[in-house]
């Protein structure tokens, strides 16, 4: 098996988001990547269904992560040793609720960790939808590989 694309550090706040059954989604390009397309990134995208939720915050908590609310200019954060990687989304462009989304997400195998990644079709949904000029120009990488992958029988 291949060594998992994170930090130690980062693999513990992933495991503890999943151990706690926080509901999240791995999203953007670093899921597309995950389940094989030909992108890169410099962040991971967490899609997280409620930052309110004592299990998100007693996840991050175990392993020494603070989350840091939104205000006017700034986006919530996650701060501490491993977070540096990761970003939290609230909104995918789009895409339905995160329940919706979250019943259709792929299970993508990292080291010991079995990570919900959102589907490359639903990843291309929202790249289309939002509709940026770095979002466009990736799309036919991202749909190549998606015909890919249903070629394969994945």
């Amino acid at each position: 098996m291949a060594a998992p694309p994170f930090s130690d550090d980062e693999l513990a706040l992933l495991r503890a988001l999943v151990e706690a059954r926080v509901p999240f989604l791995v999203v953007g390009l670093s899921a597309a990547a995950l389940q094989g397309a030909p992108a890169v990134t410099q962040g991971v995208d967490l899609w997280i269904a409620d930052r309110d939720d004592a299990r998100f915050r007693d996840a991050l908590r175990r392993v020494g992560v603070s989350y840091v609310p939104p205000s006017m200019s700034n986006p919530p954060l996650l701060v501490g040793r491993g977070a540096e990687l990761f970003d939290l989304v609230v909104h995918m462009h789009g895409l339905e609720s995160f329940e919706r989304e979250a019943a259709h997400a792929v299970t993508i195998r990292v080291g010991d960790i079995d990570l919900p990644v959102l589907s490359l079709e639903r990843i291309i949904a929202s790249k289309r939808a939002t509709n940026r000029p770095k979002d466009r120009a990736i799309l036919p990488a991202l749909e190549d590989a998606l015909r890919t992958i249903r070629a394969r029988g994945r």
